[in-house]
């Protein structure tokens, strides 16, 4: 994971952590790596990966267990909900960087619905082994 000085690198922890969640790289119920394993694979301190945990505990994206460690919710409207917040934040970039390049409204949805397309097509294929 690349870090940048923009915000706290236990922010971005968040949103990389977040982003696993909601994507299933990290499935609900399923039991996450511990604080130790985590700073280790990311290359940060384990005080900034416990901040980060502990805001995902508090964002009700995982819970802790004496013990046994930390676990993802398995409240999937609580997964959705995340999900809608970090899809509404990504909207948000695209639309204030098209406003920025002086795009049009309806050329700006012809250029997503374009570049949506070929998205879906190239997933597609990926799923159907380049065929």
């Amino acid at each position: 994971m690349q870090f940048d000085n923009s915000s706290p690198i236990w922010v971005q922890l968040v949103g990389e952590f977040s982003r696993r969640i909601v994507t299933g790289e990290w499935a609900a119920g399923e039991k996450m790596p511990g604080v130790r394993e985590l700073a280790a694979d990311l290359g940060v301190n384990p005080n900034t990966a416990q901040r980060a945990l502990a805001e995902l505990e508090r964002l009700e994206l995982c819970r802790s267990e004496r013990a046994t460690g930390r676990f993802v919710t398995h409240d999937e409207e609580r997964i959705d909900e995340v999900r809608a917040d970090l899809a509404t934040d990504a909207a948000d970039a695209f639309i204030r960087r098209v406003r920025g390049l002086g795009m049009a409204h309806a050329k700006a949805r012809t250029l997503l619905d374009h570049r949506w397309d070929t998205h879906e097509h190239a997933t597609t294929d990926e799923h159907d082994g380049g065929a």
